[in-house]
């Protein structure tokens, strides 16, 4: 499956491929899409075992509606060969790319998973990174890259910048984020917050990130499913305007119009797009 604009991806859960029981719990989670991590939170000692339970995982299945989606190590370092061999055969629905600078790195792992095999989703989380969204951009569609996943703990080590609650240094290289995934019809998820027991703040983050435009949030713990969910999905006004978005342009006489009234303004078909897609992730 390659995640679309019109998939509903408000929550990415991350946790240890090696990690049993939260693979496990991951099955019963609300979360949108689950991300089997093979490359920061394992050892390297750890790294073959945790690939081998990704695939047990993956021929497991139990996943339900949620993307299954796995982070494989960088792709110039010791383990990625063995990952993208393992998950071409044992595809989840996508293949997540740490640090991706460039096309060259997605052109390759798309050549080791072949042109039929998973969707590919690009961590952006360096400088170089952020340079090259436009390249990135113009072959999402022939690479079949479904994500860009902002990386804003190694971005903001890069950059060398300090962002604090408001992560004010970050926000415009999150804006070029969101820029190329739309370019690129790509999902588009915001960071993690390191700090998962402050719900206030991560509350606020969510917000942020919905109102960047950003579609979901990358995840680190299960009790930050509910705030990100909330943030991201369309409010009741939002679902109550795009239904009668919708039926305003289904009633008679509205046949080829580009633009008709609707409660004082003027409403156009790009309206009319945008109420269908909030309608289909409600659905």
């Amino acid at each position: 499956m390659m995640a679309s604009p019109m998939s509903r991806c408000r929550s990415a859960l991350f946790l240890p491929a090696s990690n049993a029981r939260a693979i496990v719990k991951a099955r019963g989670l609300p979360c949108d899409a689950v991300v089997l991590d093979l490359e920061d939170s394992v050892a390297p000692e750890a790294k073959a075992a945790a690939r081998d339970a990704a695939r047990a995982a993956l021929h497991d299945g139990g996943f339900g509606p949620r993307l299954l989606v796995v982070r494989i190590n960088a792709v110039d370092g010791e383990w990625a060969e063995d990952d993208l061999a393992a998950l071409a055969t044992a595809p989840p629905d996508a293949v997540l790319l740490p640090k991706v600078d460039g096309v060259a790195t997605l052109r390759m792992a798309r050549e080791r998973l072949g042109p039929n095999g998973p969707a590919v989703w690009a961590m952006i989380e360096t400088a170089r990174g952020i340079m090259a969204l436009p390249e990135i951009a113009s072959a999402a569609a022939e690479l079949r890259l479904g994500a860009l996943v902002a990386g804003t703990n190694d971005l903001a080590l890069d950059l060398r910048c300090r962002p604090g609650p408001d992560r004010a240094p970050l926000l415009p290289a999150l804006a070029q984020i969101v820029a190329a995934a739309r370019a690129g019809r790509m999902l588009a998820l915001d960071g993690v917050l390191n700090v998962f027991d402050d719900p206030d703040r991560l509350a606020a983050e969510c917000r942020q990130g919905a109102d960047w435009g950003f579609d979901g949030k990358s995840l680190i713990h299960p009790a930050q499913i509910d705030a990100a969910n909330a943030a991201f999905g369309p409010t009741e006004a939002e679902v109550g305007r795009a239904r009668a978005i919708v039926a305003a342009f289904a009633s008679p006489g509205t046949e080829g119009r580009g633009a008709i009234r609707l409660n004082g303004e003027m409403v156009e078909r790009l309206h009319l797009m945008e109420a269908e897609r909030v309608l289909a992730l409600v659905e």
